[in-house]
């Protein structure tokens, strides 16, 4: 028994010292992977730094460009327009945390100073023709892309900012803390369509609505949100309703 116990021992003895070796070799082979990846890493962030200085230009002033370089660095998980806190080297290498926050700036003066007459909320296409305008032809195109990315760093700002889609591939952007029902979103969208303009016969016949039900739709944006305006003249039909960030407004 005494010697059977020697032997149990030693095999235990043996099997600890194997775990411990192989648990070493595992640690030596996890240490080198990591020092090749972070080797491939500089490389990558080298190479990808020179591309990004010798096209820096063409990055902030083609949207084209631009996006694909966005799709590029998306693809590895990178955001090459976050802010300077969290693009870091990204920010500094291409200068576009400054332009991206630039943009934000222009968007909320645009929404501030039409949310009287549109309620806070305004299209899409309207808002990134406005912006254009203000930043002027040396400033390079926009596209409704940079909008969007632009308005996800004003929502910390808790202002509201938030980008709604209508239906029918429209979008919105909405700059007040104000959420939008879904009959809402049904009545901004016809009202596109319409220059504006919306009636309750238009929600009845395209939309199957009850007449009850485009009515109150219609009243609550009126007097509840303040997201249209009422026209009791209304040649056809002697009252109709206009939605100001569905109309197109030349300045």
């Amino acid at each position: 028994m005494h010697r059977l116990g020697g032997v149990g021992l030693a095999a235990f003895e043996r099997q600890i010292e194997s775990q411990r070796s192989f648990a070493e070799l595992s640690s030596e082979l996890s240490k080198a992977q990591v020092d090749h990846l972070h080797s491939q890493l500089t490389q990558f962030r080298t190479a990808l730094s020179h591309f990004a200085a010798t096209h820096r230009d063409s990055i902030r002033r083609d949207p084209a460009f631009r996006h694909a370089f966005q799709q590029m660095c998306s693809s590895i998980g990178v955001d090459p327009l976050a802010g300077p806190r969290k693009g870091g080297w990204w920010a500094e290498m291409l200068g576009l945390g400054d332009w991206q926050y630039e943009l934000g700036v222009q968007i909320v003066d645009v929404c501030v100073s039409t949310r009287e007459r549109n309620g806070g909320v305004i299209e899409m296409s309207e808002l990134v023709r406005v912006v254009s305008k203000l930043r002027g032809v040396s400033s390079g195109v926009i596209t409704e892309d940079d909008v969007i990315r632009s308005i996800k760093t004003l929502q910390p700002l808790g202002a509201g900012y938030e980008v709604i889609d209508v239906g029918g591939g429209k979008k919105m952007v909405r700059s007040v803390m104000k959420e939008l029902d879904e009959d809402q979103a049904v009545v901004l969208s016809e009202a596109q369509s319409e220059g504006g303009r919306i009636v309750e016969d238009i929600l009845v016949s395209r939309r199957g609505w009850a007449r009850e039900r485009a009515r109150a739709a219609l009243e609550n944006m009126l007097l509840r949100d303040g997201l249209c305006w009422l026209d009791e003249q209304d040649e056809s039909t002697g009252r109709s309703y206009w939605v100001p960030s569905a109309m197109r407004w030349d300045e």
